[in-house]
């Protein structure tokens, strides 16, 4: 497995044990639950439709806040009520994700929804759901471009 931060690295070691399509139907669920909408101040935005999941059938949208001490912020947001796929990413992306440094958020690959979700995803909810994760890399790898100027 890739060097990710430990507490993704914790939540793709627990999916990795999980074989029973129920038991891991039930935990993507529980993150689901524990997903929290961006905030207004965020999703106000004048150029909000730039923040727009590619592919994602829950219309999902990706912001990330970076902060004075190098870190960065994210926030989702899932328009779908029934976009449970999205809503339990956002949520394991915000957890593990949010806080760290924009190196370490830099390094995470698209591919790990494949550990979450599992290998049989459907094609259009697996593009839109590493659409999702691309997001953020892209957005961590373009604010360490840009403090390099």
């Amino acid at each position: 497995m890739p060097d990710y931060p430990e507490k993704l690295a914790t939540i793709l070691e627990d999916f990795n044990f999980i074989t029973d399509p129920r038991e891991r139907a039930d935990y993507l669920i529980a993150f689901a639950d524990r997903f929290e909408e961006a905030p207004a101040y965020i999703t106000a935005r004048p150029d909000s439709e730039r923040n727009r999941v590619p592919a994602c059938e829950s219309e999902a949208f990706v912001w990330v806040e970076p902060q004075e001490d190098g870190t960065l912020q994210l926030h989702f947001a899932v328009e779908n009520p029934q976009g449970l796929s999205a809503k339990a990413l956002a949520a394991i992306l915000d957890d593990c994700l949010s806080g760290l440094p924009a190196e370490e958020v830099a390094k995470v690959d698209p591919e790990i929804v494949f550990a979450i979700f599992g290998k049989n995803i459907a094609m259009g909810r697996g593009q839109g759901l590493t659409s999702m994760v691309a997001m953020v890399r892209s957005a961590a790898q373009r604010y360490l471009a840009e403090r390099q100027r």
